[in-house]
Formats: C-alpha cells, sequence, structure tokens
C-alpha cells in the first residue's frame, strides 16, 4: 500500500470519565490499544494528528504505525467515537495485528462503471447503494485499501450481491460462510416512480392508430 499512517501515542495512567474529561480540554484523544498477544495499553493521541488522518478514507482500512512512547506498533483502527454535534473525537479503539494472525476489518467499496449500466442510461434508472463498506478477513499484508464493485452491466431492477464482489487473493467475507441467506445486495439500479409511469404510458399508448376519414357530409366514409 502506498500511503502509510502514523499515530504517536503516549501511555496513560489516569483512567476515568474526569480524566478522559481533561485530556480531551487538553486537545488528546483517550484511546486503548489492544491484542496481539499483549496487554491492553490506554494510551492518548494528539487531537489535530488524528482529526487530520480521519480526512483520508485510506485511513479507516490502512495497517498503520502506531508509535507509543517512541516504541512502533501495527495496529488497525476498530471503533471511532464522536461528540454528537461538536468535532471533537471522543475516543479510539485500535488492535494490534501481527503477520500471522488474521484479522477483520471493514473496507469501503468503490463503485465503477454506474454511468454506463444499461439500466442508468437507458432507462434513467437510479443507482441505490445499499452498503458503503465491506467486513472482511484477511492477513495484514493481504488487506485492500477498497473493494471495487463493477456496476456496468447492471439492467434495471438488477444488483451485485456479496458473492459477485471480486475479492484480491487472500481476502474473505466471513458473512457468506453462515450461508447463502447472508449474500446480501450491494448495490442495485430502482427505477424512479416518475420514469417507470412515463413508460407504462408510452406501452399503453396504441401506435399508428388510423383516424376515420370524413365525408363531405361530416360522416364517415363507408
Amino acid at each position: 500500500m502506498a500511503v502509510e499512517f502514523q499515530l504517536n501515542a503516549e501511555l496513560r495512567t489516569d483512567m476515568g470519565k474526569g480524566a478522559s474529561r481533561r485530556l480531551r480540554h487538553a486537545g488528546k484523544v483517550p484511546g486503548i490499544l489492544y491484542g496481539g498477544k499483549k496487554e491492553p495499553a490506554a494510551v492518548t493521541f494528539p487531537h489535530k494528528d488524528v482529526a487530520k488522518s480521519l480526512e483520508y478514507e485510506a485511513f479507516y482500512s490502512h495497517i498503520l504505525t502506531v508509535n507509543v512512547n517512541g516504541k512502533a506498533e501495527k495496529a488497525v483502527l476498530k471503533d471511532l467515537q464522536r461528540h454528537p454535534y461538536k468535532p471533537i473525537i471522543m475516543h479510539l479503539d485500535l488492535q494490534r495485528v501481527t503477520a500471522t494472525d488474521k484479522i477483520r476489518v471493514h473496507v469501503p467499496l468503490h463503485f465503477m462503471g454506474e454511468d454506463v449500466a444499461p439500466g442508468v442510461k437507458l432507462r434513467s434508472g437510479i443507482v441505490n447503494h445499499l452498503m458503503k463498506h465491506v467486513d472482511v478477513t484477511c492477513l495484514a499484508k493481504d488487506l485492500p485499501e477498497y473493494i471495487e464493485v463493477d456496476v456496468s452491466p447492471l439492467e434495471a431492477g438488477e444488483s451485485v450481491h456479496l458473492s459477485e464482489l471480486k475479492l484480491p487473493v487472500g481476502v474473505e467475507i466471513p458473512g457468506l460462510v453462515a450461508g447463502s441467506e447472508h449474500d446480501l445486495p450491494v448495490v442495485t439500479i430502482v427505477i424512479p416512480r416518475a420514469a417507470l409511469e412515463t413508460e407504462e404510458a408510452e406501452a399503453a399508448a396504441p401506435e399508428g392508430e388510423a383516424q376515420p376519414e370524413q365525408g363531405s357530409g361530416g360522416q364517415a366514409a363507408g
């Protein structure tokens, strides 16, 4: 992966809601770093650094380098809490990763070919994104930045399901293992009501209906 993200963190020992509130007032984000067969570590991050990183979509699905008191560890973002109405990041959950353990991560979906899909181009359909990301499992080295979804072949009313996604080697969708009922649609093309009513009206109208010829007396010619 070409993009690299690094976060500088400090260990913290002052715990509790009051301590977290003081950290936020000081421009820091409380967090937890866990997993990787190590004890969980309570940490803090500079708020401005976290906020800047979150501007990039790739941050949510990349392997991050977390420098804890100068010691680098690899991790992925597992959870993020924001203030309900202020531009404040309340808390971060990060999971350590290793070269041998599989991780479970939300990966963004990128939709391609929407403007050339027959359902859009020929029938004025609307592309309905039913998912924006997908849950995958893989080794850290196989983690994709995103997964492409090709919409270009879709007719009106057709969908792309999870089982139809082209996954990179080593990447799996755990939900599909649970059974076919979990093979959910990712994107579909729907026809707006106005466009559908127009199609129905055009189909119902008779084509080339001949009008009766009128004679000189105004009666139809026999």
